[in-house]
C-alpha cells in the first residue's frame, strides 16, 4: 500500500463528519465526494475503504488508540495494526509521538480483551447474538460482518437473459458469475463503476443483494394479480415483483417517504414495467389503505428494522443502533404488519421480512401476529423456494421461516415468514 498524505487527510476529514453517527455513513460519504469532485476514482476508493474499515473495526481500533481516540489515530491504527504497514511504508506521515504510540499499539494482543471488543460488536448486540447462535457461530458471523460485501446484480428478465448478460459483462472486462440461489442473480468479483454501463442504462440489470432477491420469490406473484409492496422504499423489490408478474396485473408501491419513492421513478423508467403504481401514504393507517382492504392477492412487508443484517455494507449501524431502538422498532413492525394484513384477500399471501439478525424483530413479531390473527397460518418458505428450483443450503429454516446469514449463505442477513389467509 502506498500511503499518500493528502488522501489520509481526506479520510480523516471524512471520519470527523461520520463518527458522531448522526447520519447514515453512505450519505455523508456521497456528500463529501460531491464537495471534492476533483478526487479521482482510485483516490475515492482508498478514502472510502479506509473510512469503512474504521467503522467496521471501530471498537478494537479504539483499544489500539491507548486512551487518546481521534479520527487520525483510528486511521493510523487501522493502517499499522490491521494492515500491518511498517515504519518505512508510513514514510514521513508519523511524527515522533505517533511513532512511539504505534509501536506500543502493535504490541497489544486483542485476545486479551473481551470477545465483544475482539469482534467489534457492541456489548448488547454480542449478548443477543450469543443467546441466538452460541459463541462459535457468533464469532464466525462477526468476522464475516467485518468484511466488505460483494456486489450483486439482478437481471431484469423483461430486458435480458442471465447467461447472455454474463457474457456481455465478461466481454467488457467485468468478472461476473451466476448467483448461488436467485435465478436472476449475478455476483461480481470486483466493484466497477456501473452507472454508465449500457446494460444498466437500458434497464437490463439492477444492483440488488441476492438475499433480497429471494423475497420476491417468496411472494411468488402471478400475472394479473393485485400485489402490494407495503414498505417499498426506493423500489428494488418492487421492480423484481413487477418483472415476475411480466408487467401484468396491478402492483402498488406504498411508502411514507416521498424522497424514497422519487428514487423509484428513474429505475421504473429503465425497467420497462407498466403495472407499477407508486403511492405515498401518511402512515400504515392511511385512509386510502382502508378502501383497499381484502383486495390484494399478495402483500410484501419488508418492514423498517435495525438493518443489522447489512453491517457489511452499513457498518455504522453497529454504533448508531441501540438496545432501546430494537424495542421501539418491534412495536412499529407489529403495527405495520397488522395494517398490511388487512389488505390480503381470502386465500392470499402475506410475506413479512426484515434485514435484521435479531429474533425480537423477526420470529417474535410474527408469532405475536399469528396469535392475534388466527385467520393467518404459516407456510414453509423453503418449500416455496424449492418449488421454484431454489434450494437453500444450510440450517436455515426452523418453523417454516427463511433465515439467511452472511457467514452461512454469503448474502446479507435476512428473515422472512410466509403466511396465508385462510
Amino acid at each position: 500500500m502506498r500511503l499518500v498524505p493528502p488522501l489520509l487527510q481526506h479520510a480523516e476529514a471524512l471520519l470527523v463528519e461520520i463518527l458522531p453517527c448522526r447520519l447514515p455513513a453512505d450519505s455523508v460519504v456521497s456528500r463529501y465526494f460531491r464537495r471534492h469532485e476533483r478526487l479521482g476514482q482510485a483516490d475515492r476508493g482508498f478514502i472510502a475503504e479506509a473510512v469503512y474499515a474504521v467503522l467496521r473495526r471501530r471498537r478494537s481500533l479504539e483499544a489500539y488508540c491507548l486512551g487518546e481516540i481521534s479520527p487520525r489515530r483510528l486511521l493510523l491504527a487501522w493502517l499499522g495494526c490491521v494492515q500491518k504497514l511498517n515504519r518505512r511504508e508510513f514514510g514521513d506521515v508519523l511524527n515522533a509521538a505517533e511513532n512511539q504510540w504505534l509501536a506500543q499499539a502493535k504490541a497489544l494482543r486483542l485476545e486479551d480483551f473481551p470477545p465483544a471488543l475482539q469482534l467489534d460488536l457492541p456489548d448488547w448486540l454480542y449478548a443477543r447474538l450469543l443467546v441466538q447462535l452460541g459463541a462459535e457461530d457468533t464469532e464466525h458471523l462477526a468476522l464475516q460482518l467485518n468484511q466488505a460485501a460483494p456486489l450483486d446484480l439482478r437481471v431484469n428478465p423483461l430486458k435480458a437473459e442471465r447467461d447472455a448478460l454474463l457474457a456481455r459483462l465478461r466481454a467488457d472486462g467485468i468478472r461476473a458469475v451466476p448467483g448461488d440461489y436467485s435465478p436472476l442473480a449475478m455476483r461480481l468479483a470486483d466493484k466497477p463503476a456501473l452507472a454508465r454501463h449500457p446494460a444498466f442504462l437500458d434497464g437490463s440489470f439492477e444492483v440488488q443483494d441476492e438475499g433480497s432477491q429471494l423475497l420476491g420469490y417468496l411472494v411468488q406473484p402471478r400475472r394479473g394479480e393485485m400485489v402490494a409492496d407495503f414498505c417499498a422504499g426506493a423500489g428494488g423489490k418492487t421492480l423484481l415483483l413487477g418483472a415476475l408478474m411480466r408487467s401484468q396485473g396491478r402492483l402498488y408501491a406504498f411508502d411514507i417517504a416521498e424522497k424514497r419513492l422519487a428514487k423509484l421513478k428513474p429505475r421504473l423508467a429503465r425497467s420497462g414495467l407498466s403495472n407499477v403504481h407508486p403511492v405515498r401514504i401518511e402512515s400504515e393507517h392511511d385512509a386510502r389503505l382502508k378502501r383497499l382492504a381484502g383486495k390484494f392477492d399478495r402483500v410484501l412487508v419488508d418492514a423498517p428494522c435495525s438493518g443489522l443484517g447489512t453491517l457489511r455494507r452499513n457498518p455504522d449501524l453497529k454504533w448508531r443502533q441501540h438496545e432501546s431502538d430494537v424495542a421501539e422498532l418491534a412495536v412499529k413492525q407489529a403495527s405495520i404488519l397488522a395494517a398490511a394484513a388487512k389488505l390480503v384477500c381470502p386465500g392470499g399471501r402475506l410475506v413479512y421480512a426484515t434485514c435484521s439478525l435479531l429474533s425480537e424483530e423477526n420470529e417474535a413479531v410474527v408469532e405475536a401476529f399469528l396469535v392475534a390473527h388466527p385467520e393467518f397460518s404459516r407456510l414453509s418458505a423453503s418449500e416455496i423456494l424449492r418449488s421454484q428450483s431454489i434450494p437453500i443450503r444450510g440450517d436455515d429454516e426452523k418453523g417454516g421461516d427463511l433465515r439467511l446469514w452472511p457467514h452461512r449463505h454469503g448474502t446479507d442477513g435476512f428473515f422472512a415468514a410466509v403466511m396465508a389467509r385462510q
